[in-house]
């Protein structure tokens, strides 16, 4: 699978599937993403690779590392650098995100009032180790 931003300065490919996915209702990926919600996508580090372009990281906590196009401003990856071996990308980012599925909600404390949601998908309050 690839995928990329807004303008096409940042592109990647994906050579697996991702081992999981999810919705996150956090308050920084809302604030992040600009969307009431951010869906993403977790691979083995080595499984993505950068055609175009890297983003830009900004550290929005002491070991939360999240991707952007410095051109477009697109919200593409997050890494937290307490597990090196993972890297996590925005299924929105892809050409085609009707090829993944997502798993749960998470962080639904902070899931917005007004929206309402009917699928039948596991939902945690905080993340879902907790």
């Amino acid at each position: 699978m690839e995928g990329g931003c807004l303008c096409g300065a940042l592109k990647y490919r994906v050579s697996a599937m991702p081992f999981d996915a999810d919705h996150c209702h956090c308050r920084m990926c809302q604030r992040s993403t600009g969307a009431v919600v951010g869906s993403w996508m977790d691979f083995l580090a080595e499984q993505v690779t950068w055609l175009c372009g890297k983003p830009t990281e900004y550290a929005s906590s002491d070991t939360t590392r999240r991707g952007f196009c410095s051109t477009c401003g697109s919200s593409i990856s997050f890494r937290d650098t307490g597990y090196p071996k993972y890297y996590t990308l925005a299924i929105a980012s892809l050409d085609d995100p009707n090829l993944v599925s997502v798993n749960y909600h998470i962080h639904t404390e902070s899931q917005l009032k007004w929206l309402c949601i009917k699928d039948d998908l596991p939902k945690y309050l905080g993340s879902r180790q907790q």
